[in-house]
């Protein structure tokens, strides 16, 4: 690395210094000294935005030419998080002739210092770094490590429950499932073979012996007047055996639905009502003969799929051993296919056997609590300004083997992680070291805003670690100036980056975009601070965020995102401006003002964003429990969704019996879609599940 020049060289030459466009050339971070002394005889140097450039720029040499950069381009408006892709843009080079060293090594020391963070962070060791894993844990302590190497100050000083460590804040997530502990079945005091009864996930611990009863398909308010319960039905002191699914045609596939389709009256949280209303003292849950549904393991069931926690044991059985158990205790010795038929029948209910007829069921479960960490370091602040805050943070955790937000024929195999989210994790990192030398540098009598280094766990269920961190905050919020986001920037391409949140203060855009024309970057430019990703909980609290991002790829919550494929040269251009930008804010006397972005209309920028013919109308999110569905966090008026009487807090489940995964899923129903097509969107409000019909309207189309 050249070193800078010489405090006199630098008073010789004010002029020249103060031009955003040569610091952007220069290369040693270190010497904001020198800047400080320069401002005192030449007062055009003055701006936050000088100060801030030549903070991070340092001094080029003497005789070194102006930096020629490219063009830059900025693109004010919406961008889709789901579909920004920017087209690659490298030269296929000869492997034989090219030195990875060579090129890390002219990249400098901090590309270089980036690249072994990413590599690190997405190594299997750390097992795709999924909350509640050890491989998430070696990751903690990792951050944690670096944060300590840079000087930084431990962030949660009475959070800690160890007594060792201020570093991590501890949160519950939502997305802990029970775990079975042990199951056992007793009929007529004979054990039913190990592997063929397993516990729901909202079972309670216990041991019930009692007589069975039938009860169909544990409906209680059926199509045509369907049910399955006698009028002030109680099933108190009774194992109750059900059907899952609804009555069946002769092919196995609904009778109520249209197409044999199975309608919500199937639904398996809807039995566990109805038997828990009725007292019923334990449930064995069955397939029936010939079913031809979804061939879902029920027992894999998140908890919150199935109403929460239930009061009594709670098992699936397999259909086999309940026939012989069914034809056993039942006095004309019936076989389950005859028990179908019972249960298909329009007046099916429940059957309570002999009382000698019993069953022992016992369950024990843990109590489904996981929990993880944020880890947290502080640069402290100087002057008048120390009291004030920036927030510069990651998400650190990714989706493990794929059992969750991945495709299914990737389940069971590492998803390293690089680009989502060890690039933005050694970003942050990066820019601990960066911002720490120039604090350094700058004295104790400069007047610098503290800076909150946030990694965030949990994103990838639903921002759990940023609303942890929202709930109950380590720093004032009324301090806070702003909160910068680093998320998946480890794969630029055509020098593009998206920048959300420029509109989340009063004039953002406009004292952003010197910063932008001087980085030589493409720079997409969406107003919303809102987003599926951890600055979107900042927001919502009304705090300005900027969200940095390169795009998504085909690598995306795949097996296949991993260290190598991240580019350390992009990565450089994207910290560069991430600094210079934190660099502005840890300067700047005036406090950045919030301001929600929203258009003429009165709706979100970003929200549906004009990248489908049809408009639904519903700002998208992720599920709090990391269960399968789109959760609606705002619903814009007189759009598609407001009409049909979707509401916020909404789980949307299916469209026309297809399930929506994810709102990436959503994004490909509606653009598939036309305007006047009817859609059956099947959705969770405050627990229950309802189908509701949508007239598609068209998309506004972009500004």
């Amino acid at each position: 690395m050249k070193r800078s020049r010489s405090t006199r060289s630098i008073l010789s030459n004010p002029t020249r210094f103060c031009e955003v466009v040569h610091c952007v050339s220069v290369e040693d971070l270190r010497n904001v000294r020198f800047f400080l002394e320069h401002i005192v005889i030449d007062f055009r140097c003055c701006s936050a935005l000088a100060l801030a450039c030549c903070a991070l720029a340092g001094a080029a040499p003497q005789d070194a030419e102006p930096a020629k950069l490219a063009k830059p381009e900025i693109i004010v408006g919406p961008v889709s998080v789901y579909t920004f892709s920017p087209p690659e843009s490298f030269v296929k080079v000869n492997a034989d002739d090219v030195s990875l060293a060579q090129i890390l090594g002219d990249l400098g020391p901090d590309a270089i210092e980036w690249y072994q963070h990413v590599q690190t962070l997405s190594n299997p060791w750390f097992e795709g770094r999924v909350p509640g894993s050890e491989g998430i844990e070696h990751a903690a302590n990792y951050i944690q490590f670096w944060m300590e190497q840079r000087g930084l100050e431990p962030a949660f000083e009475n959070a800690s429950d160890r007594g060792a460590t201020a570093w991590r804040q501890k949160f519950e997530l939502p997305g802990g499932q029970p775990k079975e502990l042990a199951v056992g079945l007793k009929f007529d005091g004979a054990d039913v073979a190990k592997g063929e009864v397993a516990t729901l996930k909202c079972s309670a611990s216990g041991d019930v012996t009692a007589p069975l009863a039938f009860c169909g398909y544990g409906i209680a308010d059926g199509k045509d007047g369907y049910s399955n319960f006698a009028e002030g039905e109680d099933l108190a002191g009774r194992i109750v055996i059900v059907f899952r699914a609804e009555p069946l045609r002769e092919d196995g596939k609904s009778a109520w639905g249209e197409d044999g389709r199975f309608t919500p009256a199937s639904s398996l949280r809807k039995k566990l009502d109805a038997l828990a209303e009725r007292n019923a003292a334990g449930i064995i849950v069955v397939e029936p003969p010939n079913y031809a549904g979804k061939k879902s393991d029920l027992a894999a069931l998140p908890i919150g799929q199935l109403g929460g926690a239930r009061a009594m044991p709670c098992v699936v059985l397999d259909a086999e051993i309940a026939g012989s158990m069914l034809s056993a205790a039942d006095p004309e010795h019936r076989s389950l296919a005859a028990f179908r038929a019972l249960a298909d029948s329009a007046d099916a209910k429940t059957i309570r056997f002999p009382e000698t007829a019993t069953a022992t069921l016992t369950t024990s479960m843990d109590d489904g609590k996981l929990l993880t960490e944020n880890i947290g370091g502080i640069l402290r602040g100087k002057g008048t300004l120390a009291d004030e805050w920036i927030v510069i943070g990651a998400h650190y955790d990714h989706v493990g083997y794929g059992n969750y937000g991945a495709d299914a024929e990737n389940r069971g195999e590492v998803h390293p992680g690089a680009d989502d989210n060890a690039s933005g994790t050694a970003g942050m990192l990066l820019l601990t070291k960066q911002l720490s030398e120039a604090y350094e540098a700058m004295g104790d009598d400069a007047n610098l805003r503290s800076i909150l280094f946030l990694a965030f766990s949990a994103e990838e269920v639903g921002l759990n670690g940023s609303r942890a961190f929202i709930k109950s905050p380590s720093i004032p919020a009324d301090k806070l100036d702003f909160m910068l986001n680093l998320d998946m920037i480890g794969r630029l391409r055509s020098n593009e980056l998206e920048v959300g949140g420029v509109g989340s203060a009063e004039g953002f855009m406009e004292k952003l975009r010197p910063f932008f024309e001087a980085s030589a970057l493409t720079i997409r430019a969406d107003p919303s601070g809102r987003g599926p990703s951890d600055h979107a909980n900042f927001y919502g609290a009304g705090i300005p965020v900027l969200f940095f991002f390169t795009g998504v790829h085909e690598s995306y919550h795949k097996p296949g995102d991993k260290g190598y494929t991240v580019t350390p040269q992009g990565a450089k251009k994207v910290l560069d401006l991430a600094g210079k930008i934190a660099m502005w804010r840890a300067i700047e006397t005036d406090r950045l003002v919030f301001e929600s972005a929203t258009n003429s209309d009165g709706t979100t920028r970003g929200q549906d964003r004009g990248y489908a013919a049809v408009r639904l109308g519903v700002q998208p999110g992720m599920t709090e429990d990391g269960t399968v569905g789109v959760k609606v966090e705002g619903v814009s008026e007189g759009t598609s969704a407001a009409d049909a009487g979707i509401k916020e807090g909404d789980v949307l489940l299916s469209w026309n019996g297809d399930e929506l995964a994810s709102s990436g899923v959503m994004m490909e129903k509606l653009r598939a879609a036309k305007v006047g097509d009817k859609v059956e969107i099947r959705l969770v409000r405050d627990g229950h599940e309802e189908t509701v019909t949508v007239t598609l309207k068209a998309g506004k189309p972009r500004a």
